[in-house]
């Protein structure tokens, strides 16, 4: 892994789309163009697995010194809503990329898409068939069995042309025709065995409102669409590879010129710990397994941006992982890895206690207080100090402090002394416990010599605690999120619901937590290292009176070692 000294964004590697489009510029195909397009559909929020086509997309463009265009997919009205495309943009742009003046819809092209399949129609490569899906399937045949011709195959063209204009007009039921395309229903490729190209369906668009009432399959839609808008390389998940010799015929009777779109095919991404289907993740949604499409435990790219994550590592991330022809499973600690390296190097320092515990510093003048310098990040010394308030009564982390410490517990315990960051020495005089015998209180004495941390006459400690100052602390709600799944391929398990892996703690509420007063400062995303307790964020759900704060994550990756040890 790379070494966590990195001050840029990792180095673009050249991967095997980089070659073919090499190759492609070399022969001047295409006037020796780059453009690219990324096409989500509107009916979910985008994951992290989007995240990395994205990336792929636009910084294929941005290489090539060409254009990416950001379309939507919108041929399925009953599935979309205008929420889902306001996210979608919303996200790109956090990633960092612009799309300029190059905002698409499918839906701009649904007037030439029809026109279109007209045209099949009478050239006799389209036909009305009057089955429904179930029977159309069972008559596509097998992969070793080539699939029987529908009994509508050779209709006339007039006929063909006065049914595909009658389901324009609405005069048929849902799923009583659709409108497929006549290739070859022996093909070795189930795909080209009279695909369905258009289908009934009477629900209201988010754009077009209800002005149709057939909508284009996206197998005839992004070929054509690509075609239209002069996209050169259509890049694709590797399940669309099978689709692309469907590709490439419907673009071969629309093509006119020498310019044609080339589609490649990469591996999606896959991760541990996750669910990557937007199924899954609407359901998660709906029945209220999560709070929302933005709750922090989800893989999609506006949960982790309400975590904490940034648009940099999850940009270093893909770039990481590369592009591949092989599907696979990545180290969901990998993304986390990648988060925590960036946050190190950019992250505000400052002190806070999750689970207190009172200190008095009993020879420390009372109603007194002062300020002490800390660093705002070791790693970026133009980040400066800031001023730290001090006094008599502080909190400490309760699981740093043990009445009978075993031998290599080197934090506070009765009669030892450690460093308090950026203050003072103090040694533990006395342990206050209540009537059921828990400990509420410590006292302790301080070293006014040791101002600093530093000790004026060479002794050493061999612990430093993170502190706050109790009448200065900012009382806050601190949010620990964790995986949302217990099981390294939730998704991947045969008659087992995925829900079934949902680990029961990957979310913890703390809500008596103490911070120093910087983060009143705080503004919504604002990142933070809690010193020797990880990375947090500055949540939306803040009010003047608690401060939200939710882990993104932790100092180390503290959860590959406790699930070994399981």
């Amino acid at each position: 892994m790379a070494d966590n000294s990195v001050t840029k964004e990792q180095p673009k590697k050249v991967n095997f789309i980089h070659l073919q489009i090499d190759e492609d510029l070399k022969l001047g195909k295409n006037d020796s163009r780059v453009h690219t397009r990324f096409p989500p559909e509107p009916n979910g929020y985008l994951h992290i697995g989007h995240a990395k086509s994205i990336c792929l997309n636009f910084g294929i463009a941005k290489k090539y010194d060409g254009k990416c265009n950001l379309r939507f997919d919108d041929t399925n009205p009953s599935k979309e809503e205008t929420e889902y495309v306001e996210s979608i943009q919303k996200d790109v742009r956090w990633l960092g990329f612009d799309w300029e003046d190059r905002l698409f819809y499918a839906s701009d092209y649904f007037d030439k898409l029809h026109e279109f399949a007209v045209q099949l129609i009478e050239e006799g490569k389209a036909y009305v068939d009057d089955q429904n899906s179930e029977v159309i399937s069972n008559q596509k045949g097998t992969p070793t069995r080539p699939g029987m011709e529908s009994p509508f195959r050779n209709r006339s063209v007039e006929e063909n042309l006065d049914l595909f204009m009658r389901m324009t007009a609405g005069e048929f039921d849902e799923g009583a025709k659709v409108l497929r395309a006549k290739i070859n229903m022996a093909s070795p490729n189930m795909h080209m065995r009279d695909p369905i190209i258009y289908r009934i369906m009477k629900a209201h668009h988010h754009r077009t409102g209800d002005k149709w009432k057939v909508y284009p399959m996206y197998d005839f839609a992004h070929g054509q669409s690509d075609y239209w808008e002069g996209i050169t390389h259509s890049i694709c998940t590797l399940e669309f590879e099978v689709h692309r010799p469907l590709y490439d015929w419907f673009v071969d009777q629309l093509q006119e010129s020498d310019y044609r779109p080339r589609q490649i095919e990469f591996a999606r991404l896959n991760l541990t710990y996750t669910v990557m289907s937007k199924r899954k993740l609407l359901e998660l949604v709906k029945d209220k397994h999560v709070n929302g499409w933005d709750d922090p435990r989800m893989p999609t790219i506006s949960g982790f941006r309400r975590r904490g994550y940034t648009p940099e590592s999850i940009r270093n991330f893909s770039d990481r992982i590369g592009v591949t022809k092989v599907d696979g499973m990545i180290d969901v600690s990998l993304l986390e890895y990648s988060v925590r390296e960036h946050l190190n190097r950019t992250a505000q320092r400052v002190m806070g206690v999750l689970n207190p515990l009172k200190v008095v510093i009993t020879n420390y003048p009372e109603n007194e207080s002062e300020e002490l310098e800390a660093i705002n990040n070791p790693e970026d010394p133009e980040m400066g100090t800031r001023k730290v308030p001090f006094s008599r009564e502080l909190y400490i982390e309760r699981d740093d402090f043990m009445e009978e410490p075993p031998r290599k517990f080197f934090r506070l315990a009765p009669g030892r002394e450690v460093r308090l960051r950026y203050a003072y020495f103090v040694t533990c005089t006395k342990v206050i416990k209540d009537e059921d015998g828990e400990i509420v209180e410590l006292h302790c004495t301080y070293d006014p010599a040791s101002k600093g941390g530093n000790s004026p006459d060479g002794r050493k400690v061999k612990a430093t605690l993170h502190w706050v100052s109790a009448i200065h602390a900012v009382k806050s709600e601190v949010r620990l999120y964790d995986r949302l799944f217990s099981d390294e391929d939730p998704g991947g398990h045969k008659d087992v619901d995925f829900k079934d892996f949902m680990n029961p703690d990957s979310l913890k509420v703390l809500n008596e937590c103490y911070l120093e007063p910087f983060v009143r400062k705080s503004k919504p995303l604002d990142h933070f290292q809690f010193e020797r307790l990880g990375y947090f964020n500055f949540d939306y759900d803040s009010t003047p009176e608690l401060p939200v704060f939710n882990r993104t994550v932790p100092l180390r990756d503290s959860w590959a070692r406790a699930q070994s040890k399981k």
